[in-house]
């Protein structure tokens, strides 16, 4: 029998122990090469573009530069998602290594006993974290020619808890017995590629997203709920029929429901509820974590540093726990 992959030595090339042993200038050094990988570390101010900054530093103080050209200051983490931070930068990468050595997902509470930290800020990060992950999908189209796209629907989400006594219970599948807070996590897979999730309020609402994302020429892969029947117009479908059969006639979604597989056990056993503002987020991490569930985990610490420092400040989380941009 083949040995899964994250017990083999090719998916552990980073260790927690190995961070402890970092010194704090060669922690620095790395989130500087992986800032500034067009330089090899050098700083490049954010504000003007200028390659001439020096370190300006207070004693014993956080690494920061001031540019000879528009003599503004700034830090590694300036303009970014890390943006304010008030931690050190060995924690950050503690926080990075942490989360992405689980498979399922990271709770905020768990981490924030690991960091000596307070849930709040965790929850945080852990959100910016995710929108870093989601970088990587942004105006992604999966499939072409002669290749296979998976797609299907699961619901999450806003629980109405069934009364007590039998006669008493409701049918909570009818739309008047919920509370409009259950949402369908739509994921597009290419078979042998990449993944795509969005949130709807309902299956069929996800039908010009599909489109948009999916190439010309892709066969694909759904059941037989009656969402996806204007999809046939544009593409060759397969359907199958999940009451007869997972797979039947070289038609089959198994790959979407790995996807929804991991979602639910992070819903279940790690998070405990993901619905709301935030499902977009969890479910956007799901499909990063599938796709990239064959990539060594240093590798996939300093993809997810690289995707936070490059990108721009968060649009989700401006500040620490308000969720808006700050008036100054």
């Amino acid at each position: 029998m083949a040995q899964h992959f994250l017990l083999s030595r090719e998916a552990k090339t980073l260790s927690l122990p190995a961070i402890l042993k970092m010194a704090d200038a060669e922690i620095e050094t790395t989130f500087r090469k992986v800032r500034w990988s067009a330089t090899d570390g050098a700083p490049v101010c954010p504000c003007c573009g200028g390659l001439d900054a020096y370190d300006c530093r207070r004693p014993q103080g956080a690494p920061r530069f001031r540019c000879r050209a528009c003599r503004k200051d700034f830090s590694i983490t300036s303009g970014t998602l890390f943006a304010w931070h008030k931690m050190p930068l060995r924690s950050y990468l503690f926080a990075i290594a942490i989360f992405a050595n689980e498979v399922k997902g990271k709770s905020a509470l768990a981490l924030s006993r690991d960091l000596g930290t307070s849930y709040k800020t965790c929850f945080v990060l852990a959100h910016k974290l995710r929108e870093a992950m989601a970088e990587e999908m942004k105006g992604r189209v999966v499939g072409g020619e002669g290749k296979i796209v998976e797609v299907d629907g699961g619901y999450f989400g806003g629980y109405v808890k069934p009364a007590n006594r039998k006669e008493d219970r409701i049918d909570r599948r009818f739309s008047v017995n919920q509370n409009g807070k259950r949402k369908v996590v739509v994921i597009i897979r290419e078979r042998g590629g990449n993944s795509v999730p969005a949130v709807f309020n309902t299956e069929s609402a996800a039908a010009s997203f599909i489109k948009a994302r999916v190439a010309k020429g892709t066969t694909v892969h759904a059941d037989e709920a009656g969402s996806w029947d204007g999809l046939h117009e544009r593409f060759e479908m397969k359907r199958i029929n999940h009451l007869e059969a997972y797979s039947a006639d070289g038609a089959c979604t198994n790959q979407a429901e790995l996807f929804f597989s991991r979602l639910r056990r992070a819903e279940v056993g790690i998070h405990h509820h993901i619905a709301g503002a935030y499902l977009l987020r969890y479910a956007q991490e799901s499909s990063w974590r599938e796709d990239n569930r064959r990539v060594s985990n240093g590798d996939q610490v300093t993809r997810i540093a690289s995707l936070a420092l490059k990108r721009g400040k968060s649009v989700d989380f401006t500040g620490y726990w308000q969720r808006h941009i700050p008036a100054n």
